[in-house]
């Protein structure tokens, strides 16, 4: 209702531009510049396009501000510059679109020498990313002309602007016969081949990691479009050099080619990942395939599985031999020869690879025995659940497949990587270092996965009847051990594993289920003790259905909506009469009792009461005798009214004296009733209707026994 007394002010920029002598550092020196210009200012909006100034725009963004300048305020004046540039005027857009002299100025910025100014590179990249997507044709045509602008941009590759501006010149251009124009005059610059090359080991490493990120992103929006776009009749010519087994055997060459070093493994097997990823019919994910169960094979081009084939065996290298790294302090002592990430990206390779169901791939996984390695680095990396997870996606995809290839790859599985002695194994020497007083092993958790894999195909799956021969040629020690852990041990651990309570643990965990930090803190020295706790807690309602049932079909009283509200576009008529303030006061009052052993019931009392009196000894600074007598007796003469519980007599309040005829406000009650359950009440959230007033209550926590009762919440009186 502000624009009835016409409170609108004057902007100090109208005030500057009415100034003849003004000048754009004046006008960026004040704090309302962006709001203005994107409020369409139109006086403002024609000055900043004003030759002189759009010159000046461009040149804060792409110069040096000078280096004596304070560190706080020095690109304080470019940033704004870019923010005017970009704030998607159409005068703006339209006069630095336009002017080839302003092109030419951004464009100069390409051709320094590296490395850019990272600041001012993302402002550069920014201000012609927004051009590329608003004047197209014109940026498009101009960049086309400059025969080194690719050359350029990848020579400053170590920018990650520069990433982001041919992300943009792949992804921001429409319609869609001019996207096709632009692809194609990429493909004809050679780019991919270009940033396939800087994945060579000899290169800097960021510019490596930007070139693989660069052709990571450029694959996955590749697809993205050509999904939309199931009618485009030309294929996307930068996927299709991608996916072509000269670029792929080229991108392996230059990660093996001279000294081997962990950064272009790492970051040319990225890409090769993101290839292996290309069509999974929309899943997304290696665990989301997984926690299917079902056949989770996906078509993979077999250019790409073609060229990787003859590098497996430099894979393979690298699990036995990976690049040297120096010893980590970690929180539980001294790795003296770390995983490292290159031997991590071979897992995840691997993992892929197997995904795709390849003969020719597995075959040859199966003779390098690269299972029988990565099992090797699982057990003793105890620690690396990342790695533990890539071996875990390996064993299902070796025991989830139906293809007949894959019966050798089983057999190998559980004969000369012999995986059930190593879980047996690997169990025992768990158990008794926790028996010691030590740690529970890291990779526990990942090794009851792959056992109750193992356990599941046994009883069903393609290879079901080979897994049970398998078994059956055991060693009798070995058999009657696995058969042993399977019916004891293994049925107890998922036991305590499928507590609801475990796999959706919320921050309020421990004010729900009423430990204390005494409970928590008598078993510091042994980590598990708690959850052992937690996964005795029966939540068997059975015994008191019934009452449950009872408790589930009281209702919440729904909100009076019955109460007209005033109109505030009204005409009223303007009271001058002084008008004496009131002020709403709220005391509640909560009484709890038990019933029994079941039930908790809490009668919350709420008063409303206003106090308009100008002579109110409170606000007057005096406490005075009556006020504190007068809530005492108010809170005396409310009692809660009798209820009815199931099961039981009527249930009166402790205390039910009389009411006293008094003008004081009468007390409105809400009744809430709580199920005990082994002594525990806990609720999450509760509200409840009382007179119109709503209360809601959270964090609830009570704890019940036959002598007291303590409850702790958070009670809001909306």
């Amino acid at each position: 209702m502000f624009w009835k007394f016409d409170l609108h002010t004057t902007s100090h920029i109208d005030q500057l531009l009415d100034r003849e002598d003004v000048t754009l550092r004046e006008l960026m020196e004040e704090e309302d510049v962006l709001q203005e210009c994107k409020a369409q200012n139109r006086r403002l909006l024609l000055f900043l396009s004003q030759d002189h100034c759009m010159q000046e725009l461009v040149s804060l963004i792409t110069e040096e501000p000078p280096a004596d300048l304070e560190e706080k305020t020095r690109f304080k004046f470019p940033n704004i510059a870019c923010e005017l540039l970009i704030s998607d005027m159409t005068v703006i857009n339209d006069k630095l679109g336009g002017d080839e002299s302003l092109l030419e100025k951004l464009y100069s910025f390409l051709e320094r020498d590296p490395p850019l100014n990272p600041l001012l590179a993302s402002f550069f990249s920014k201000t012609i990313g927004n051009l590329i997507a608003r004047k197209t044709e014109q940026v498009i045509s101009f960049l086309r002309k400059k025969h080194s602008f690719i050359s350029l941009v990848l020579n400053h590759i170590d920018a990650s602007a520069m990433m982001d501006l041919l992300l943009r010149l792949i992804s921001c251009v429409e319609p869609a016969p001019l996207r096709q124009e632009v692809l194609n005059w990429l493909n004809e610059e050679r780019l991919i081949q270009r940033l396939t090359e800087l994945m060579h080991t000899g290169r800097d490493e960021e510019r490596q990691s930007n070139a693989s990120q660069t052709l990571c992103d450029i694959i996955r929006l590749s697809r993205d479009q050509a999904n939309q776009m199931p009618e485009a009749t030309e294929p996307d010519p930068l996927l299709v050099v991608l996916e072509s087994e000269e670029n792929v055997a080229q991108l392996l060459k230059s990660m093996f080619e001279g000294e081997k070093t962990e950064a272009s493994i790492v970051n040319g097997t990225q890409v090769l990942l993101t290839l292996l990823e290309s069509r999974r019919s929309g899943l997304e994910g290696l665990m989301e395939l997984y926690s299917q169960g079902c056949e989770r094979s996906y078509t993979v081009s077999g250019s790409i599985l073609r060229a990787i084939e003859p590098h497996l065996k430099d894979f393979q290298q690298l699990l036995l031999d990976p690049p040297k790294k120096s010893a980590i302090l970690t929180t539980v002592g001294v790795l003296e020869q770390p995983l490292g990430n290159a031997r991590l990206h071979v897992a995840r390779l691997v993992a892929s690879l197997l995904q795709s169901s390849d003969h020719s791939i597995c075959q040859e996984l199966c003779r390098l025995n690269t299972m029988d390695l990565l099992l090797d680095l699982f057990f003793k990396y105890t620690w690396n659940n990342f790695l533990h997870f890539q071996v875990e996606l390996c064993v299902a995809s070796i025991l989830n497949h139906s293809s007949m290839f894959m019966s050798l790859y089983v057999l190998q599985l559980f004969q000369q990587c012999r995986l059930v002695q190593r879980i047996l194994d690997a169990w025992e020497e768990n158990d008794k270092i926790q028996a010691a007083g030590g740690t529970r092993r890291g990779n526990m958790g990942h090794l009851t996965r792959i056992a109750n894999t193992v356990v599941q195909n046994l009883e069903k799956g393609q290879v079901q009847s080979q897994i049970n021969n398998l078994i059956k040629e055991l060693p009798e020690d070995c058999r009657g051990r696995w058969e042993s852990f399977v019916g004891e041990t293994l049925r107890e651990t998922n036991r305590k594993n499928t507590v609801d309570l475990i796999q959706q643990m919320t921050a309020n965990f421990v004010d729900q289920f009423g430990f204390n930090d005494e409970e928590f803190s008598e078993h510091d020295e042994n980590i598990n003790a708690t959850f052992d706790r937690i996964a005795e807690i029966n939540f068997n309602i059975d015994a008191n259905a019934a009452a449950f049932e009872a408790c589930y079909k009281e209702r919440i009283q729904q909100f009076d909506d019955c109460e007209e509200e005033e109109d505030i576009w009204e005409d009223k008529a303007i009271n001058y009469a002084t008008q004496v303030k009131s002020r709403s006061r709220y005391t509640i009052i909560i009484y709890v009792f038990k019933n029994g052993d079941k039930y908790l019931h809490l009668w919350f009392g709420v008063s409303l009461s206003s106090d308009s009196s100008p002579k109110d000894p409170v606000r007057n600074g005096q406490r005075g005798r009556g006020s504190a007598s007068e809530e005492e007796e108010e809170e005396e003469g409310a009692s809660p009214p009798s209820i009815q519980t199931p099961g039981s007599e009527k249930a009166s309040s402790p205390r039910t004296p009389q009411s006293k005829p008094s003008s004081k406000p009468q007390v409105s009650w809400g009744y809430q009733r709580f199920l005990i359950h082994k002594g525990v009440v806990c609720a999450c959230r509760f509200s409840l209707q009382i007179s119109g007033i709503r209360c809601a209550g959270w964090n609830v926590n009570m704890n019940v026994s036959k002598s007291f009762v303590s409850v702790c919440m958070c009670l809001h009186v909306c």
